[in-house]
């Protein structure tokens, strides 16, 4: 345990993103200090918000030419210079692309013995908490409205679609391609999905929703988050949790409308992470995991084998490759 495979940004993208711009590197064993954890990588979140840390601060800061990449991660402690903390105990945190990272024990979250792992990832992870935080917090559905999310076949949206069902909403999706749409309807319960690549989408989600927009969580951004304003209803809320079709680009848009459309239309338009909502963190993990285990919420986890797959799997999920939560293992649960 002498040598530690670390992937950093060798330069940063000005467009679209690509394998290039990353670099595998074999660097020492990290030492610790007080306080801290060495802890082995199990497992690493791939989100869009790695393409937007690139593009300068955001809620956290930005990463820079030679950093190794950062992600949120689920490990194992190897070595622990921390009170309460021990080697073999597995904790989740701010990580990076490494088989091994230094973490601050006060920072972390120590895992349950639920399993699978993975799930800590995805449905009791920041994917499920997040479509549940945001939709329920935020955009407060009621019996019989329609809930629209967009990148609905993505990490959060599929839980947003089921947990909308759940609280007695109409569920309408928004994917990309045919089949996307079928698999949103025909295996997560959504009532209808809208193919954003069509040629006639504003008519086709208009058709979907014939009584307007009451709630639309939006993961896009652009020209998606406009169509949606102009459908939505008066006083419909706008859960606005990314902006994926503006992160892999030079060309942003913004919605045509604003504000005029939220001044008429009195519209609550509302950005959130996950972490403003950690003190409802426990009520979230309860119905998450309880409505998994009556059969209510499917689980999709989209899994990459290998630290060195974790640079074209960050690229294909901002090409909307995934199905569900996209995450890389890097190790084995327990050694």
């Amino acid at each position: 345990m002498s040598e530690n495979t670390q992937i950093v940004i060798r330069e940063l993208p000005t467009d679209a993103l690509s394998v290039t711009h990353f670099e595998t590197k074999s660097a020492p064993m990290p030492e610790i200090g007080d306080g801290q954890l060495l802890v082995r990588t199990i497992l690493m979140s791939l989100d869009a918000a790695n393409r937007a840390w690139m593009q300068g601060a955001t809620y956290r800061e930005a990463v820079k030419p030679g950093d190794v990449m950062h992600t949120y991660s689920i490990g194992e402690i190897v070595e622990s210079k921390a009170e309460g903390f021990a080697p073999g105990d597995i904790v989740a945190g701010e990580g990076g692309w490494a088989s091994y990272t230094v973490m601050k024990a006060k920072a972390v979250k120590p895992i349950s013995d639920y399993r699978p792992l993975t799930h800590h990832m995805s449905v009791l992870g920041i994917a499920g908490k997040t479509a549940y935080h945001g939709l329920l917090q935020i955009g407060d559905p009621k019996p019989g409205e329609t809930v629209v999310v967009s990148a609905a076949a993505g990490s959060v949206g599929i839980f947003v679609g089921q947990i909308a069902k759940i609280k007695g909403a109409r569920a309408v999706g928004i994917a990309g391609g045919p089949e996307k749409c079928a698999w949103l309807v025909d295996e997560l319960g959504f009532d209808v999905a809208v193919d954003y690549k069509s040629k006639t989408f504003f008519k086709d989600l208009q058709a979907a929703c014939p009584d307007g927009i009451d709630v639309y969580f939006d993961n896009v951004g652009g020209q998606i988050l406009e169509a949606a304003m102009f459908l939505a209803n008066l006083k419909a809320r706008i859960v606005c949790c990314g902006a994926v079709s503006q992160y892999d680009t030079a060309e942003m848009t913004s919605p045509k409308g604003v504000p005029g459309l939220i001044v008429v239309k009195r519209l609550k338009m509302e950005g959130f992470i996950v972490m403003d909502f950690a003190k409802q963190d426990a009520q979230a993990e309860a119905d998450l995991s309880q409505w998994y285990k009556d059969g209510k919420l499917k689980v999709v986890e989209d899994v990459l084998d290998g630290l060195e797959s974790a640079p074209s799997g960050l690229i294909g999920l901002l090409h909307g490759e995934n199905r569900g939560k996209r995450m890389v293992r890097v190790g084995p649960d327990s050694l």
